[in-house]
């Protein structure tokens, strides 16, 4: 039996002046509330953010048969954009208004596969060190039990409205 995907997006260029004078955690918030389109990325990997606080970002999403590789197991892709979007929203959400970030590196490490059967999973990112130019955060998937699945860091560089 053949299988069919398809989703939609807004454009998200439209809403880019509602960044203006906010912080990253208040466009973080906003983003939650339903007020800003979800990132067409998160459309397509069927994530979506779930929880926000200062340093501190959860995503949610269930492995599909959409999410697998040759193998039989769910592609490494998708636990990479989920932890790089839960880390790098943990980031975001320390930064003040007019403040940008992006990712200079980011390491991940495997524990166990994901499938369709693994169920909703919850990638947790939280900044372990900020500094005016970096930060540095951490992020874990784990399954509603709390078995962890990947692990991993990341370094991002700053840059400040006010430099």
């Amino acid at each position: 039996m053949d299988r069919k995907r398809t989703f939609e997006w807004d454009d998200p260029t439209p809403f880019w002046h509602r960044a203006e004078g906010k912080s990253g955690l208040e466009l973080l918030q906003l983003a939650i509330a339903g007020e800003l389109p979800a990132p067409p990325m998160a459309m397509l990997m069927d994530i979506r953010l779930a929880e926000i606080a200062r340093g501190r970002a959860v995503f949610t999403g269930t492995p599909q048969e959409f999410h697998y590789n040759p193998l039989g197991t769910v592609h490494g892709g998708f636990g990479a954009t989920m932890l790089d979007s839960a880390m790098g929203c943990a980031v975001h959400s320390t930064l003040g208004a007019g403040d940008i970030y992006t990712t200079l590196e980011f390491k991940i490490n495997f524990v166990r596969a994901l499938t369709h059967e693994t169920g909703l999973v919850r990638g947790i990112g939280l900044v372990i060190n900020e500094t005016r130019t970096t930060a540095i955060a951490e992020g874990r998937i784990e399954d509603v039990s709390g078995k962890l699945y990947a692990f991993a860091t990341t370094t991002c560089v700053i840059r400040r409205s006010s430099q």
